[in-house]
């Protein structure tokens, strides 16, 4: 199944509850007025998409709709579709441009990190990349031995420490595996703590200084995994991190499960992030690189 099978099934709950009511307004509307404008932002709002993102939305179809000339109520669904897959677009690709890249993973506990960093080092691996993981959740026994089960699935190495160990230092190590042993991506799982802010940012400070010491000009990305059945509350955890972190993208776990998959529209224009992956199902494939188009035009699939 590609990838656009797989998220159009991934978002059946987003598009029952949301396409549904967007159908609804243009087979009710005969002319194109302030009314249907209205109604449209008002779904768009109720589906987690957010009330700037919603109201921004909304001003660009106005625009569009008005320098075209439209006049069919059916063709303003088709500029609807271009501005929000236009609104996604940029910035998919994770850039691995260095032998070894490096992944830093970062998420509040019970988002799926772990499973994540398991689903990535898998499609990472299917690609021909060779895949190391980096334990430094030290915080936590689970955490550790988890990562482990999840490497072995994936048929990937993994550097780990005992519990309670530097997360810099399992980082340092593995690194230095990853140079050794000719790898092209390191995976680093971090510690999933939001409540206190300082240790939070004390810490990633730290673990960046090592992988700016030991691999300098070295391709990075800082992927923060949400939980997309949270909802509005997956954007205030962004924003937290985005401020402590510098994040160059997001992995959205968990669509499949919700109707609230509109919020990938107010993480991207809120916060300027790029979606890099999404999670539509429990298996081991069912983490798949995003791609804005696809994603969009399953979202208003009618089938």
């Amino acid at each position: 199944m590609g990838f656009f099978e797989k998220i159009k099934n991934g978002l059946a709950k987003t598009r029952e509850s949301v396409m549904k009511q967007v159908n609804g307004v243009f087979k009710s509307f005969t002319k194109i007025d302030e009314e249907l404008f209205e109604d449209l932002e008002e779904i768009l709002v109720s589906s987690d998409v957010g009330i700037e993102t919603s109201e921004y939305i909304i001003s660009e179809l106005r625009a569009k709709v008005k320098k075209e000339g439209v006049s069919d109520p059916a063709d303003v669904k088709k500029l609807l579709q271009e501005i929000m897959a236009q609104m996604l677009s940029g910035g998919e690709e994770l850039d691995l441009s260095t032998k070894p890249s490096v992944i830093l993973v970062i998420g509040v506990n019970g988002v799926g990190k772990t499973t994540t960093i398991g689903k990535m080092a898998a499609n990472l691996k299917s690609q021909g990349k060779r895949v190391i993981l980096a334990a430094a959740d030290t915080f936590r026994a689970a955490a550790i031995d988890q990562l482990e089960i999840w490497a072995q699935r994936a048929g990937v190495e993994i550097v780990k420490q005992k519990e309670g160990a530097d997360p810099a230092a399992v980082i340092f190590d593995a690194i230095n595996a990853g140079k050794a042993r000719g790898a092209d991506v390191v995976i680093c799982d971090t510690a999933g703590r939001l409540h206190n802010k300082k240790n939070l940012m004390d810490e990633l400070a730290k673990i960046s200084k090592v992988i700016e010491r030991e691999l300098p000009g070295a391709a990075r990305e800082n992927l923060l995994v949400l939980d997309a059945t949270t909802g509005q509350n997956a954007v205030n955890q962004a924003k937290v991190f985005k401020e402590v972190a510098g994040l160059t993208g997001i992995v959205l776990t968990k669509l499949d499960g919700t109707a609230r998959g509109g919020v990938v529209f107010a993480i991207k224009h809120e916060l300027g992030v790029p979606v890099k992956y999404v999670g539509v199902g429990e298996g081991i494939d069912d983490l798949q690189p995003f791609n804005a188009s696809d994603f969009v035009d399953a979202l208003f699939s009618e089938k």
